[in-house]
């Protein structure tokens, strides 16, 4: 069946997901509180309108967010790509932890499959890359699971392009999971790894590795509903983020008008607009909006029909060239990369 939102594909061995996915982790984390009922209507409207790409991880709600995606999809497995994650977690002092062990790999994605109740993992990505730990082994436990049947296609969040060349070695990457928005673009900067300055993208995409873009709305921002910090719930984690802070969160306020300006034009909302420059950056590309409430989600699934035109991009570069956000992406720079020899901060 054709999807509504159409189809693209991630990596050279054929994974086919909808063009816009669904990222499941504010249902159960980070963006205050939700309903667990919305939460599930949510994901049921997305498979109607086309939207079978959803996201998630062993560590959003502990488990929580899992348990939910599995409870929503229960009734309708087929009509889904899964993808979900491991390595993060905490210490018993709340610190966050990576660990990339091939024996937590083995464990981790058995404890998914029970919460998820799948037999397999459709896309099982390594959250962060554990600096302490050589990736070929990591992806090596990773590559058994897709021999065991227990997963199909591998990926990797928020790692270098280092990283990614050693990875592939290994075994085929299919998707590599990454923040990319206008107001972040780090994926487009040359790192500092020595003598090769090579980009993340053009490191992925030199391997036939599909993009899947998380928080390609800037965490709300861009959607122009967010108009001070006490729009916030308390338990909201964007309260305390550097670009959502004082004079940062003002001059980002600006890029924001001139993304609104634009839309008016086009006549879309500024949500929409930006997810449509993601979107045009390439076949390859599939961003993962993440929303709990389906009114949302609609507006989202309408960016698909957003055209942009050669000036349009040229004039979006203009508004929010890489570097255009002021303040880092994430309280501490930590939890933006697991290895970083040649990472943006």
């Amino acid at each position: 069946m054709t999807s509504p939102v159409g189809t693209r594909t991630l990596g050279q061995d054929g994974l086919t997901v909808s063009s816009l996915g669904l990222g499941c982790m504010g249902m159960s984390q980070m963006y205050g509180a939700a309903d667990r009922q919305e939460s599930i209507a949510t994901v049921h409207r997305a498979l109607q309108l086309g939207v079978t790409f959803l996201d998630t991880s062993d560590v959003y709600g502990f488990g929580h967010n899992e348990e939910l995606v599995g409870e929503a999809i229960a009734d309708r497995r087929d009509a889904v790509q899964l993808a979900t994650k491991f390595s993060l977690g905490q210490d018993q002092n709340g610190a966050r932890t990576i660990d990339g062990r091939p024996e937590n790999v083995r464990r981790c994605a058995e404890a998914s499959l029970r919460r998820l109740g799948v037999d397999v993992i459709d896309l099982y990505y390594q959250h962060r890359v554990d600096p302490e730990v050589p990736i070929e082994d990591t992806v090596g436990a990773m590559a058994e699971l897709v021999e065991q049947g227990k997963v199909r296609y591998l990926g990797l969040s928020e790692a270098s392009a280092a990283s990614i060349r050693r990875a592939v070695a290994v075994h085929p990457i299919a998707a590599l999971q990454s923040e990319w928005s206008l107001w972040t673009r780090d994926l487009e900067v040359a790192g500092d790894g020595g003598a090769r300055r090579d980009t993340v993208l053009e490191v992925a995409r030199e391997h036939g590795i599909g993009i899947v873009p998380y928080s390609p709305l800037g965490r709300g921002f861009l959607t122009g509903a967010i108009t001070s910090p006490d729009d916030f719930d308390e338990d909201d984690f964007r309260r305390n983020n550097p670009r959502f802070q004082g004079e940062a969160f003002s001059a980002n306020l600006r890029l924001v008008d001139a993304v609104r300006d634009l839309a008016a034009e086009k006549g879309a909302t500024p949500g929409q607009l930006a997810l449509a420059w993601v979107l045009a950056r390439g076949e390859d590309v599939v961003p993962i909006p993440g929303t709990k409430r389906r009114r949302y989600l609609e507006e989202n699934v309408a960016a698909v029909a957003v055209e942009l035109t050669s000036d349009d991009l040229a004039r979006l570069d203009a508004i929010a060239p890489p570097g255009v956000a002021v303040g880092g992406r994430y309280a501490s720079s930590a939890y933006a990369y697991g290895d970083s020899p040649e990472k943006v901060a």
